[in-house]
């Protein structure tokens, strides 16, 4: 079996001259080559306009068919050449998840007139005012669908909360009063700020039978219509997770048994991380918030971080089933509101920390392999990156053997099975050069063994023991195979 690997496949800043579904579909051999197994494709549903990332989700009916917000396409391309690429990516073997943003609606039609109270921005408990009446854009006709695939309308009631008062134009955090309303219940909901239930725009009230049924709707007919093979689930940490987990486990019943589901829980400690799959029934694995954190800190903190406490308080540490380890996402990159980017040094480290190891499964991010231009441009990796894929297809395999005894140098060795038999000593420094002796086996003495990312020049002979001194540069990684193997 070969090792599964995600890519991301955008970033927060691509052109929006809707062609990128056009250039995914185009790059489909080259992802197959790398050994990708899963393409996380960005949003697609109509946004507030052409610009919208895919987040500030308008209508998720139209998959750029309709002219709505000023535009019939998305930034990505219309509806037919989604289709095309979903369909392109299942012939190549690879399995399309969709991003699934479901936590709020963003630039309704109409205004509406209700009542709210004003909570505390730092304490979404605390109400700031008594209830009184305002007026909010929670209004969703869809004119430019017109009905089409579905004709439910949006009002005030389908909304928790929301964060302007057109009546008055001001903004904040509203909590929409009335009955049954009210934030999501607080055990069931991340919280920070008090209750994280509020996240932006306006948010769905995912208590309300017509709120719950339409998502059921569209589930349906949104796997149906595309084919997609997977979901990876948006800010889940502001949705009522009994509510995700019976969403979850309701399409799987009905309408997809094996629909392959991430989601985003962005919070970095271990507890957290797990106390969120328990209240889900471990239905889905969670992005390793902890362990990207960490990464992060490494590469800022150099030499002075221990290097052997690299995956301390990181999912894939405790639960390597559940974890989707990543270095780098559209939402940590330069500019961004959760922006933890890792330094560019330490990047080829941490992506052999995900891919060349066998717990977790690990995201390769697109801005990282193509680079990113703009105002926080910044440099491609594929020259390594390319060579550590291929490194997880063809040799990531086998006992692997931690030599995690040095605070700046660490290694491990992964020693083959039957389908793969060549062994795979990585090794890696944030410090000064450095050097690990670890066990191939007698089955390779005698056998010269070369570092594939040619970070070091020399070549190394397997001793009549069976163990190898392993090399690395200072602030580096070198992966040392047989020299006779050939990718």
């Amino acid at each position: 079996m070969t090792n599964q690997l995600i890519m991301q496949a955008f970033e927060w800043y691509l052109p929006a001259d809707g062609n990128h579904w056009k250039t995914v579909k185009a790059s489909i051999p080259q992802l197959q080559h790398l050994g990708v197994t899963e393409l996380w494709l960005p949003p697609a549903f109509k946004g507030t306009g052409i610009n919208d990332v895919g987040y500030g989700v308008y209508d998720l009916f139209d998959l750029g068919e309709f002219n709505q917000n000023g535009t019939v396409i998305t930034k990505y391309g219309s509806k037919q050449e989604y289709l095309e690429l979903i369909a392109a990516l299942k012939e190549a073997a690879i399995k399309p998840i969709a991003d699934i943003v479901l936590n709020h609606k963003a630039n309704g039609d109409h205004k509406e007139r209700f009542f709210v109270i004003k909570m505390d921005p730092e304490n979404r408990q605390e109400a700031l005012t008594e209830a009184y009446e305002i007026e909010g854009w929670t209004g969703f006709d869809f004119p430019g669908r017109n009905g089409c695939y579905n004709d439910f309308k949006w009002h005030w009631y389908h909304f928790t909360g929301l964060d302007y008062d057109a009546k008055n134009n001001e903004t904040g955090i509203y909590m929409i009063t009335g009955d049954n309303k009210g934030w999501a219940n607080n055990d069931l909901i991340d919280d920070e700020h008090g209750n994280f239930d509020y996240l932006m725009y306006n948010d769905l009230d995912f208590k309300h039978p017509e709120v719950i049924q339409n998502l059921q709707d569209w589930a349906k007919w949104f796997i149906e219509t595309t084919g997609i093979e997977g979901f990876r689930l948006d800010a889940v940490k502001h949705i009522d997770s009994y509510f995700i987990q019976t969403f979850v486990n309701d399409i799987r019943t009905q309408i997809k048994p094996d629909l392959e589901v991430f989601g985003e829980y962005w919070k970095s400690d271990q507890d957290s991380m797990e106390d969120y799959l328990e209240a889900t029934n471990e239905q889905f694995a969670l992005v390793d918030v902890g362990l990207h954190m960490s990464f992060f800190n490494a590469s800022h903190q150099g030499k002075d971080f221990d290097l052997t406490h690299i995956f301390e308080g990181s999912l894939v540490a405790s639960r390597p089933d559940l974890a989707i380890t990543f270095v780098e996402n559209h939402d940590t990159q330069r500019g961004q509101a959760l922006e933890s980017t890792v330094e560019d040094w330490f990047k080829p480290l941490a992506y052999g920390l995900i891919l060349l190891r066998q717990e977790g499964k690990p995201c390769l991010f697109y801005g990282d392999y193509y680079g990113i231009s703009g105002d926080f441009a910044q440099a491609s990796f594929k020259e390594v990156l390319d060579k550590l894929t291929l490194l997880r297809k063809e040799a990531v395999y086998g006992q692997q053997v931690d030599y995690f005894d040095h605070t700046n140098c660490i290694a491990w060795t992964c020693l083959g099975d039957e389908e793969h038999p060549h062994p795979l000593a990585v090794i890696l420094s944030n410090g000064d050069e450095g050097w690990k002796h670890v066990e191939i086996g007698q089955d390779f003495v005698g056998q010269t063994f070369v570092d594939y990312l040619g970070h070091c020049s020399e070549k190394i002979v397997v001793a009549e023991d069976g163990w190898l001194d392993i090399k690395v540069e200072a602030g580096s990684i070198s992966a040392w195979i047989p020299e006779e193997r050939r990718f």
